[in-house]
């Protein structure tokens, strides 16, 4: 790809992905059949995709992205349930598949077969994350689909290399593929680790925003390819790191994480739409290839729309199956031997032990069928599934050549576009049709924002009057009397308010509950505050930049006070207490 395509590509895609987003229509879909429409176009060239640019420049950023959003304690939690889909159902999706196009395709072997199925096993989480947040899904299920999609990149790309291994002649044993996915998984989760920790402790010597978000940045690649160098995931090895660092990340400078934020937020735009835009233009080479091909594009179509069918079909199944299955399970089994070992003493003060708190067992969170249902249909194919295909070489380093490439690629093609209209258009209207939907996710937030601003304040109250006398020692007592006056009376005053107003709001609930317009102003109510306050400073910005345009007002003064006024609008967006302050 010359850099002049790869420039035009990124531009195009980022232009129709700002379209999508202003319109509000899903991003992903949107750039791909823009794409489409464009690669049929005469003249326009052939854009030939290079894996290793998708698999170790585009794939690690967007999968450190995603590790850094995720909550490793609901990750944790959720854990069994994210295992079943990340590897379980990316075995089955592509045994099934395999086995679908091993008996459609005559020249196909078994082993090719299988990789094709493990091409298109694992499921992309961008636009039914997209999707879940604008919709409101309930955490706990957010938190399955992106954990998911966080592991089955991992499952699929060494199932893609045991069954590439097979193709080119390899006799591998059960226990030789068992070996290479627990090398997979043991050297590229320990790298992960052990990058991310060395990461997260240099940013915490340094003090220096910049370099801290540089290191940031280098690390998903130096995990990818580490990893993949050590022969473990480098898929892996980018995702622990990434849970690490976010999990840690509280604890470095604020400066580092407001800059942080934003700036993989913009790659996440960057990167998913560059390669939806490739998804696309890859329709008439891909048509073209499989028309001159021995099997002709009828033929292949079909194999390709029936593997779409199983693909479509296999995760409804797989989802409410292993979750029954596993409830039967732990109710069998599990817990009637969790209720003997805790009747063992030595047992039972272990596990009192706060060192063995984060093992203990925690019963996964129950999902009902509707929510059962949402997973299901939250199938949309995308990066791994694209760079996967195109992966796959023509001849194997044993010379030996690969059955059917030419169609491997058309049905990775279609299954991933398919899965797009398909799902991806539909998954909306399932939401709103089963009312998929936390309706209290935003009270709760609230509620946990205030009960901790409490707790914060009483113990920050305890701390200042146990370092009082070290700062009387050092500015004295008179002007360690007026800042700590200062600072407190402002804290203590806004704690007393915002706790008054959620008892006065509690205490109205309960005793007269709320009519049908009390209801609509309390949910009216932030939005007001809110849209109020963002008028005011957008007033004093004018100010602002109008005394700067007159030449009353030096820049670097007026960069200062922006940042001020960012920073109060900053809050407001990412604080459901903070919005509603007045």
């Amino acid at each position: 790809m010359e850099l002049a395509e790869l420039l035009i590509i990124l531009t195009g895609s980022l232009i129709v992905t700002a379209f999508a987003r202003w319109r509000g229509l899903p991003a992903p879909l949107v750039t791909v059949g823009v794409a489409l429409l464009v690669s049929l176009i005469p003249g326009v060239p052939d854009v030939e995709i290079d894996s290793e640019l998708i698999l170790t420049v585009v794939l690690p950023p967007l999968l450190y992205s995603a590790a850094l959003d995720v909550s490793l304690l609901n990750f944790r939690e959720s854990r069994a349930q994210i295992a079943r889909l990340g590897v379980g159902a990316v075995v089955v999706t592509a045994f099934a598949v395999g086995g679908v196009a091993y008996l459609m395709i005559p020249d196909m072997t078994l082993p090719a077969a299988l990789l094709v199925g493990a091409v298109v096993a694992p499921p992309d989480a961008v636009s039914a994350a997209a999707i879940g947040r604008r919709l409101g899904l309930p955490r706990k299920v957010m938190t399955v689909l992106s954990g998911e999609s966080l592991i089955n990149d991992a499952a699929s790309l060494t199932l893609v290399k045991v069954f590439l291994a097979i193709v080119g002649g390899a006799s591998l044993t059960v226990w030789d593929d068992l070996g290479i996915f627990a090398l997979a998984i043991g050297v590229g989760v320990a790298v992960g680790l052990v990058l991310g920790f060395v990461a997260h402790r240099v940013r915490m010597r340094i003090d220096d925003p910049v370099i801290e978000n540089v290191i940031g940045l280098l690390l998903p690649f130096v995990a990818y390819i580490t990893a993949e160098e050590l022969g473990g995931s480098g898929v892996l090895g980018v995702v622990a790191a990434g849970l690490y660092v976010g999990f840690n990340s509280p604890r470095t400078g604020y400066a580092t994480r407001l800059q942080e934020r934003p700036f993989w937020s913009a790659a996440d735009v960057v990167l998913e739409g560059f390669v939806f835009a490739l998804i696309g233009l890859q329709l008439r080479a891909v048509v073209l290839d499989v028309a001159d091909s021995e099997r002709g594009l009828g033929q292949s179509v079909g194999v390709a729309l029936a593997v779409l069918a199983v693909v479509v079909l296999v995760r409804p199944v797989f989802v409410f199956g292993s979750h029954y299955a596993a409830r039967a399970a732990r109710y069998v089994f599990l817990s009637p031997l969790l209720r003997r070992l805790r009747r063992v003493p030595a047992l039972r003060r272990a596990r009192a032990a706060p060192a063995l708190r984060a093992v203990r067992y925690r019963p996964q969170p129950r999902m009902d069928w509707r929510q059962l249902t949402v997973i299901s249909w939250t199938g949309m194919r995308g990066v791994v599934t694209l760079a996967a295909a195109v992966s796959i070489p023509a001849v194997t380093q044993s010379s030996i050549a690969v059955p059917a490439r030419d169609t491997m690629f058309l049905i990775a093609f279609i299954v991933t576009v398919g899965t797009l209209l398909i799902q991806g258009l539909t998954l909306p209207v399932v939401i709103r049709a089963l009312g998929v939907r936390d309706e209290t996710q935003r009270d709760r937030d609230l509620a946990a924002e205030l009960e901790i601003f409490a707790t914060s304040t009483e113990e920050t109250m305890a701390y200042v009057e146990r370092r009082r006398p070290v700062w009387e020692e050092r500015w004295g007592a008179e002007l360690t009397d007026r800042a700590v006056r200062s600072t407190t009376t402002r804290l203590l005053r806004q704690n007393e308010a915002l706790q008054r107003t959620a008892v006065d709001d509690a205490d109205e609930r309960e005793a007269n509950g709320p009519t049908d317009d009390q209801a609509r102003r309390r949910r009216e109510a932030p939005h007001a505050i809110g849209t109020i306050r963002r008028e005011l400073l957008a007033k004093r910005r004018e100010v602002v930049l109008r005394e700067r345009d007159a030449g009353n007002l030096d820049e670097e003064v007026m960069r200062r006070v922006l940042l001020g006024l960012d920073a109060e609008e900053l809050a407001m967006d990412t604080s459901a207490l903070a919005s509603t302050r007045s």
